[in-house]
């Protein structure tokens, strides 16, 4: 589907994480949640309204772009 984005790929896009590597570490060690939810998958496919919670870091909420629908 258009307009989603992999947790992992999120992470660094936001500027929370600076590598792939910091990603898996904080989603394989129980550090990020979505939608309150513990997410353990690097490949889970965000959505616009998700929210995305890192421990000890703050919350997102994911926005899709909507530029040519």
């Amino acid at each position: 589907m258009e307009n989603e984005i992999r947790l992992d790929q999120f992470l660094k896009w936001s500027r929370t994480v600076s590598t792939g590597g910091q990603s898996k570490y904080l989603i394989l060690n129980n550090k990020v949640k979505v939608n309150g939810v513990l997410e353990n998958h690097r490949s889970r496919k965000l959505k616009h309204g998700d929210k995305v919670e890192i421990e000890n870091m703050g919350s997102f909420r994911v926005v899709a772009n909507r530029e040519g629908s």
